[in-house]
Order: structure tokens, then sequence, then C-alpha cells
């Protein structure tokens, strides 16, 4: 799914709309704040996120039901890869940087992160088998190892 780009004004609509998921143009007036906007200009946005991708409808009797298409987290993906192509080089390492300097996270915010993240397990290593090596390192032995192993199989 492509997902375009939001001005700041379909981007305020769509943080309502992510909260609603689903609902009706009445639902947008009754829960959207004040200063509300005239239901024109709402009905204009909808039909705009509609073209967009955002929105799809549905027609219930003489109104529509609108859902919600682009999660909110889809969408949070996409601003910050568009960040980071954009200001940052592709480039982790420099937005953490950049956040770091900028105090909007601390260092004890990535410690307490990533302790959280690794759990530190043991390795369950399984003994290699080293029977090639072996052939190599002690071909009689081997030979004779089998041999009875054949023996016993026969018997």
């Amino acid at each position: 799914m492509k997902i375009n780009h939001l001005t700041s004004a379909e981007e305020n609509l769509m943080k309502l709309f992510w909260k609603l998921d689903s609902f009706y143009l009445k639902d947008v007036m009754e829960k959207h704040p004040e200063p509300k906007p005239h239901q024109n200009t709402v009905s204009t946005y909808l039909k705009i996120l509609v073209e967009k991708g955002y929105l799809s409808t549905q027609k219930e009797g003489r109104i529509f039901k609108y859902t919600v298409l682009v999660p909110l987290e889809e969408y949070k993906k996409f601003l910050l890869k568009e960040l980071s192509q954009n200001f940052f080089s592709n480039s982790g390492k420099e937005i953490l940087q950049f956040l770091l300097d900028e105090k909007l996270i601390s260092q004890e915010d990535l410690t307490g992160y990533f302790n959280l993240k690794i759990e530190m397990k043991p390795a369950k290593n399984k003994e290699p088998k080293l029977e090639f090596a072996n052939e190599i390192l002690n071909p009689k032995k081997l030979k004779k190892d089998k041999d009875k192993k054949k023996k016993k199989k026969k018997n």
C-alpha cells in the first residue's frame, strides 16, 4: 500500500479518525475539539482523505460511514522513513545522535530500553560431530569400530 503525504490539517483530522477507526460525519463534528470546523470543510477533507487512500466509504442510506484504511503505526513508519531519508542519510545512528543532542531521549532511556530488549541466555552448543575429522586423524581406529558395528548388526 502506497502512503501519500498529508497536509497538517489532514494530519490533525486523521489523529481524530485514528481514535474513532470507523465513524460518520456527525461523529467527527461531535468529537472535534473547539473551535469546530464547518461541516462542509470536514466533508471536503473526508473526500480528499478517501482519494488519498487513508479512508474508505460505505454508503448507508443517505449517509456515508468512513473507515480508516491506513493505521497510525503505518503512517508513523512512513514519516520516520521519510525523515531518515531526507535529513539523516538513512542512518539510524544519526537519528539517535540527534535525539540525544536535542535531549529528546536520555542516555538512561536508552540503557533502560536496551536492558529490557536484550536477554542474555546461555547458548546451547551441541557437541560438533567430528566424524570426518576423526576419519582423517584416526583412520584405522574408526575402521575397526565400523567393522565391529557391522558384525553386531549381522548377528
